[in-house]
């Protein structure tokens, strides 16, 4: 059995966005992603929380989100890093974050996804979020982009 840990933050010093671009680093499917400036520009906006999944004190996975209107969160970046997926870190990231957007007073959590990423997109539908538009990509339906979102 591993020990998993789970540590919320909402203070972004200089030193949490280096933590930020390790775990973001960590993630394949991330290798076009944001620039720092654009994570900095949207985390410091408003009220943001990062989530950091330890498995057995590594950094195994994360989530990030932000404030967009005044009771909506939206939940914008997270992964689990290949060597620790199958542990349901991405789920338990998750129902961390619906639990803090919910005490935070949020109504509802947005979120946006790809045809080209299943388990998240199985996982969301799961846990009663509901799509509420997809914009498609005539010519990779693959990267069909898919907008959900939870009502609480």
């Amino acid at each position: 059995m591993y020990t998993i840990e789970i540590e919320a933050v909402t203070e972004f010093t200089p030193e949490v966005f280096e933590l930020i671009q390790t775990s973001y680093s960590s993630i394949p499917e991330f290798e076009q992603g944001y620039a720092s400036q654009e994570i900095a520009t949207r985390l410091l906006a408003g009220p943001a929380l990062l989530l950091i999944a330890r498995v057995e004190g590594e950094i195994a996975g994360f989530k990030l989100g932000y404030q967009t209107e005044d009771q909506v969160f939206y939940s914008w970046l997270g992964g689990v890093a290949p060597d620790f997926r199958g542990l349901g870190l991405a789920k338990s990231l998750l129902e961390y974050q619906e639990r803090w957007a919910t005490e935070q007073g949020y109504q509802r959590i947005d979120v946006k996804t790809r045809n080209c990423f299943p388990s998240m997109l199985n996982m969301l539908i799961s846990s009663q979020y509901q799509i509420t538009a997809m914009i498609s990509d005539t010519q990779n339906h693959s990267q069909n982009k898919l907008h959900l979102q939870k009502q609480f």
